[in-house]
């Protein structure tokens, strides 16, 4: 059992040592994405650790590691091309660097022997060394790794005495070019951290693949011109004698520039194949240009396509916007609304970012509605004392929205499902009677609006229109009363700001009048306020809530939010007995017998039935709805 245990790992003991020193709390995205724990795994402090001299593969001495290889990875890569053409330089100045650099790759030959590595299947680190040694042993990896580090021009030497200018050597070199795929991982890895513009480092490794097929290109270019004679049969000979006496880097640099020329599809004629070998070679070089173009267009154009394709897509709503409104025939000023909502609605997409909230889990959701708009909430006069808690589940589900100048947010008469609260800018509350638009009031920041609606459950006495930029957040009135519902002293801090701060009485003389019902209202609060309070002076035990606006008692929160409808004291077909009347509006009591009684109060009238607007008879109260006229008979 221990042995098992000890042969896979689970790499979360990696992630506490690095949490431990502070560092990956910095930066989560400096983690590989392949480092998953399989499900089911026990992950945490109790973890075993990894076996003595085993390094885990994400360690961050042993990435330092990699990355300076990466570094001689480069050197190799130019070095490997140019010491096959320009052989002199192979034996001559560059042989004791390469020897320093294949003594560093050979080292990280043997340590990894002792790197552990992630088994694909279950997600874990297998740490024991016999299977870290016969997986490396096995693999294409080794062989592969061993022939690019081995200095066969070296050894030659050790064993003979002397030196071979062969060109055996020249191509054994080429085989340091599989260290290149440590190049290729690298940039994989770049372009998954965030720490990088992924941009700069997509167009880093399409300037590293050119500049590269540009080097070898020239370099086996220049090779064939040395093993061709007469030289003067060459590219290069027909227009410098003896090109093979002259400076190293004067012929590098006519490789370059033809290279450059030819991988570019310029081609000034300047230097050209003479020989039909040549010829050969920028046949396939050409085709291979055709490739290379492409690959390289391709990566650029997506990378600036994807950089503006927000930008296409705005243009081409308002364009859709712009036909719809000509086709309809719609007035200016709507065209304009829409017009402008649509590029609100792109600008301030960067903020917003529904689709990537929609992504995260609850919990972190939650947390960044409860950073951003708590104290928004906590700030108006609906929600001042509520409880911790109704404060935190009534953030987590706030809906927040930007509007524009000059748009409508609610309108006139419309249904209350929302209401509102102001975060940043102003709204105007406006009414329209005759066709004509009469300005109310003005609200800023942490004012509310809509919940008039809402808690009479009438309809919206106001339109509501953005003054300028502004940013609200939306309540559901249908999720307002479920959360209220179990929470009875929150229900009750809430009717009270809503009645007993005289908010309502506060109001304008001006907006008082659109509300219907709002005096018989107000008069019956008064009315009910009174008997409250002489009710708590006989019992001081007895728990009331705030009594109902239309002098039914609030037994619970929820009894606040219950529906209301509009009682008349007549028959439905009687239009001459109610005239110059609206009838009255009350909240619905939980039987017939107490509707019956209230109906009495209101319309001085004792009923026995109770009838709807067609002429039906109500038999259960469940069957009415909010606003729905009945008559008492």
């Amino acid at each position: 059992m221990g042995e098992t245990m000890s042969e896979t790992r689970s790499p979360m003991p990696l992630l506490y040592r690095r949490h431990s020193s502070g560092e990956v709390m910095k930066n989560l995205a400096s983690v590989s994405s392949s480092l998953l724990p399989a499900f089911g795994t026990i992950v945490g402090d109790d973890s075993p650790p990894l076996k003595k001299y085993v390094i885990a593969p994400y360690d961050r001495r042993y990435r330092w590691w990699q990355a300076f290889l990466v570094v001689l990875v480069i050197y190799s890569a130019w070095s490997s091309p140019f010491e096959l053409a320009f052989k002199n330089v192979a034996t001559g100045s560059l042989m004791f660097v390469d020897l320093v650099v294949d003594l560093f790759f050979a080292i990280d030959i043997i340590l990894t022997f002792f790197v552990a590595y992630l088994d694909k299947t279950t997600y874990l680190l297998v740490d024991d060394h016999k299977k870290i040694a016969i997986r490396y042993v096995t693999h294409l990896m080794f062989p592969m790794d061993v022939a690019s580090t081995l200095p066969f021009q070296s050894l030659y030497r050790l064993f003979t005495g002397k030196l071979h200018h062969g060109e055996a050597f020249g191509f054994l070199n080429l085989l340091r070019l599989w260290r290149l795929r440590r190049v290729s991982e690298l940039f994989s890895r770049l372009e998954k951290d965030t720490r990088f513009s992924y941009f700069l480092t997509r167009c880093t490794k399409l300037i590293c693949v050119t500049l590269f097929a540009v080097h070898s290109a020239g370099c086996f270019y220049y090779w064939i011109a040395t093993h061709h004679s007469p030289s003067e049969e060459t590219w290069i000979g027909s227009i410098i004698q003896d090109f093979e006496d002259r400076s190293i880097w004067l012929g590098y640099t006519y490789s370059l520039y033809w290279s450059i020329v030819t991988l570019t599809t310029v081609g000034y004629g300047d230097l050209h194949a003479v020989n039909t070998g040549e010829k050969v070679f920028n046949i396939f070089y050409m085709l291979f240009n055709i490739g290379l173009t492409s690959y390289l267009i391709g990566n650029m154009t997506n990378l600036i396509v994807h950089s503006a394709v927000k930008t296409f897509m705005m243009r081409d709503s308002i364009n859709e916007i712009l036909r719809y409104a000509s086709k309809n025939r719609l007035p200016e000023g709507l065209k304009e609304q829409m017009l402008a909502h649509m590029q609100l609605k792109f600008k301030t997409a960067e903020l917003q970012q529904e689709e990537v909230l929609e992504d995260l889990p609850k919990a972190i959701r939650s947390s960044i509605a409860q950073h951003l708009f708590r104290k928004t909430v906590e700030k108006t006069y609906l929600f001042k004392g509520i409880s911790e808690d109704l404060s935190s589940q009534l953030v987590a589900d706030l809906k927040a929205e930007y509007f524009p100048p000059k748009v409508e947010v609610i309108l006139q008469n419309e249904i209350p499902t929302d209401f509102y609260i102001i975060v940043s800018g102003a709204m105007e509350v406006l009414t329209h009677q005759n066709g004509m638009e009469h300005f109310l009031t003005k609200l800023g920041p942490m004012d509310m609006f809509g919940e008039i609606g809402v808690f009479f459950n009438i309809p919206q006495p106001f339109t509501v229109r953005s003054k300028k930029l502004s940013q609200v957040v939306r309540i559901s009135h249908h999720h307002f009363k479920e959360l209220i519902q179990p929470l009875s002293e929150d229900g009750k801090t809430i009717m009270a700001n809503f009645t007993q701060v005289q908010y309502l009485k506060d109001l304008k003389k001006e907006v008082q009048e659109e509300i219907p019902f709002l005096t018989d209202l107000l008069r019956d609060l008064n009315i009910e306020r009174i008997s409250l309070n002489e009710s708590r002076n006989h019992d001081e035990t007895l728990s009331y809530d705030q009594q109902d606006m239309q002098g039914t008692p609030i037994d619970s929160p929820s009894r606040a939010f219950a529906s209301r409808v509009i009682i008349h004291g007549h028959h439905p077909d009687d239009q001459t007995t109610d005239s110059g009347k609206t009838g009255k509006l009350v909240r619905l009591p939980e039987t017939v017998e107490e509707l019956l009684k209230l109906a009495e109060e209101k319309v001085g009238k004792r009923g026995t039935v109770i009838v709807m607007e067609d002429g039906s008879q109500v038999e259960d109260l469940d069957v009415l709805r909010d606003n729905d006229h009945i008559f008492i008979l």
